[in-house]
C-alpha cells in the first residue's frame, strides 16, 4: 500500500489519543491532541490547511482539510456514532478534488476507534 509506513504512524497517534480521551468530544478536542502526537511522533504536518479544489485542472474553490501529512496524506477527522457511507464518499471526492492520492478518515466519536484509508482511483498507480 502507498505510503503505508506513514498511514500507520497517524493511525498509531489516533489510538494514542482515542486510548486517552475516549469519545465524545467534539471534533476541535481530538483534532488538537491529534496534533500533540503527531509532533511527538515527529510526523510533519499542516492543520487545518487551505487546499484548492480542482475541476478539469481548474481551480473553483478552495477548502480546509484537518491535516496534511508529510506532504502526501489528506487526513479528515470525525466525532460521530458511526461513520457512513457518505463520509467514505465525502473523503474519496476530497482526494480527487485536490489532486492526491491517499487519504485517511478518521473517526473519534465511536466506542472504538474506526480509520479507513482513502485512494483516489483517478490517481492510482496500477502497482499500488
Amino acid at each position: 500500500m502507498k505510503y503505508e509506513d506513514i498511514t500507520k504512524r497517524i493511525i498509531g497517534c489516533a489510538m494514542k489519543v482515542h486510548s486517552a480521551l475516549g469519545n465524545g468530544f467534539q471534533e476541535v478536542i481530538y483534532q488538537r491532541a491529534l496534533e500533540i502526537e503527531m509532533s511527538i511522533d515527529g510526523l510533519k504536518f499542516e492543520r487545518e490547511k487551505e487546499m484548492p479544489v480542482m475541476y478539469k485542472g481548474y481551480e473553483i474553490g478552495t477548502r480546509r482539510v484537518d491535516f496534511f501529512v508529510e506532504d502526501k496524506i489528506m487526513v479528515e477527522l470525525k466525532a460521530l456514532i458511526q461513520l457512513e457511507d457518505v463520509h467514505l464518499a465525502q473523503g474519496k471526492n476530497y482526494l480527487e478534488a485536490y489532486n492526491k492520492e491517499v487519504g485517511l478518515l478518521i473517526n473519534f466519536g465511536a466506542k472504538s476507534l474506526e480509520f479507513k484509508r482513502l485512494f483516489n482511483r483517478l490517481n492510482q498507480d496500477p502497482q499500488d
